[in-house]
């Protein structure tokens, strides 16, 4: 009987362990499962129109507040170098929904207008559509400008949801006979015509910070394109009269506000530490308005040109427990990189069926390396302007005073060449004393070239 007792002690222990084993196994699946879910980080891009380098605190302005901005840098990282891919609108924000430069697409020949009946080509595939296939929530809320027919806008193009203007705030009927009403489009509807452009930055934060709080349980991209500070220009009642700056610092503060509202919305849904969130424009600002306009700081002229100015811009990111806090960094990236880093972080696998020319830039916010693009092409339109390779730009062709009747465009061979880490300026052309560097930049441009397709443009 003893012996028989020691034999059921032994096999009850043996069960009791396979249960605990199996219990263990079961939960360790489950936590697995749970952990699948929260790791895949949300997406958060906030796009200005027409800011300059030089117009947030945090990046030199006297001026102009931007406490939240500037906060964010201090708990993000600041990038001093990053472009974007164009000097005006509807090239840059196609390279930044496709990580190509606009000559591969077709658009990149001006921007888009009322009148123009074509958009972004269905063949492209938008970061939207890549993350929605990763099963991330997606919505747009603000200026789209990749083409206001149906078929171009951002419901037909990966997003679940849109509110805001299909292109520019300066194209509407008050300018005179040769624009419609300006739409303000939900989903594909215009749902109002000529709308209080002093409520749109409000209506847009609002609608994103609504979007945050219904998708707590879901992965999603949130992709706010501010209107402004592009004129003419608008600020709520809150902000109108406030700033220092005058109406553009009303502007720029009520953004930074809305910046404010965007990430206490993550933080107060607990989702900041699974959030990445990336600020930047389009390209330099419209320095022809004068003061409606920005500042490019101490870089060289504005929107419209390949100068440092006009696509050089403010960038910050903030993704508390990823990026270490209080980072600067002096590396190239551009705005073609955000696709590639959206993808990499989604799971999505860069398309293998065409050029992708951004690089996922996820080791350079985890701290895993400083770098990893040293080269840069500016383009204007379908004409390569100029050539960056780290420190050294060489110039090809410039423009001066764009949007005006004095257009300067100059051809240069040589070309003109600086070194932007002492002046990026462009004051100093060092192209006589360093012919090796203009034959390097040489070399590299005829290789990207030797594999470029250009496409038609579908602008116009």
């Amino acid at each position: 009987m003893k012996k028989l007792y020691q034999v059921l002690l032994f096999l009850l222990a043996i069960t009791f362990v396979s249960c605990q084993n199996g219990n263990e196994a079961t939960n360790t699946v489950n936590d697995d499962e749970a952990s699948v879910s929260r790791q895949k980080p949300n997406i958060v891009i906030l796009f200005a129109d027409d800011l300059g380098y030089g117009d947030l605190g945090v990046f030199g302005n006297p001026t102009i507040k931007t406490p939240n901005l500037d906060q964010m840098a201090y708990d993000g990282m600041k990038l001093t170098q990053f472009y974007s891919t164009a000097p005006i609108c509807s090239p840059s924000r196609g390279a930044l929904m496709t990580g190509r430069y606009p000559v591969r697409t077709g658009i990149h020949t001006g921007v888009y207008f009322p009148k123009d009946s074509l958009g972004i080509p269905a063949e492209e595939i938008t970061m939207a559509e890549a993350l929605k296939e990763q099963g991330y929530a997606t919505a747009c809320y603000g200026k789209w400008h990749l083409g206001h027919r149906e078929p171009y806008l951002p419901t037909n193009n990966g997003f679940d949801e849109y509110l805001g203007i299909p292109y520019s705030n300066d194209m509407w009927s008050q300018r005179g006979k040769t624009f419609p009403p300006l739409p303000l489009i939900e989903g594909t509807e215009t749902i109002e015509e000529e709308p209080d452009q002093a409520n749109l930055t409000p209506r847009y934060t609002q609608r994103a910070v609504d979007f945050i709080n219904q998708n707590q349980e879901n992965p999603f991209f949130l992709y706010v394109p501010y209107t402004f500070p592009h004129v003419p220009l608008f600020a709520s009642d809150k902000f109108r009269g406030k700033s220092l700056r005058g109406l553009y610092g009303d502007v720029i503060e009520e953004i930074d506000w809305s910046v404010g509202e965007i990430l206490n919305a993550l933080k107060e849904n607990g989702m900041a530490e699974n959030t990445l969130v990336f600020f930047t424009s389009d390209n330099g600002p419209w320095l022809v308005k004068k003061e409606e306009s920005g500042t490019a700081g101490l870089l060289r002229e504005g929107k419209g040109t390949c100068w440092e100015g006009g696509m050089r811009e403010p960038s910050i990111a903030w993704w508390p427990g990823t990026i270490e806090p209080g980072q600067v960094n002096y590396n190239i990236g551009c705005t073609m990189d955000l696709y590639a880093t959206a993808l990499d972080i989604g799971g999505a696998a860069l398309p293998d069926d065409r050029v992708v020319d951004g690089i996922s830039l996820l080791p350079v916010l985890k701290g895993e390396k400083e770098s990893v693009r040293d080269h840069f092409f500016y383009y204007k339109g379908s004409e390569l302007y100029a050539v960056r390779k780290g420190k050294w730009k060489a110039h090809y062709r410039t423009v001066e005073n764009m949007y005006t009747k004095e257009v300067d465009f100059q051809e240069h061979d040589p070309p003109l060449l600086y070194n932007l880490d002492v002046d990026p300026q462009e004051m100093f052309n060092l192209a006589e004393e360093n012919p090796e560097v203009l034959a390097e930049l040489e070399k590299l441009v005829n290789e990207h070239k030797s594999n470029l397709v250009v496409k038609p443009s579908v602008i116009r």
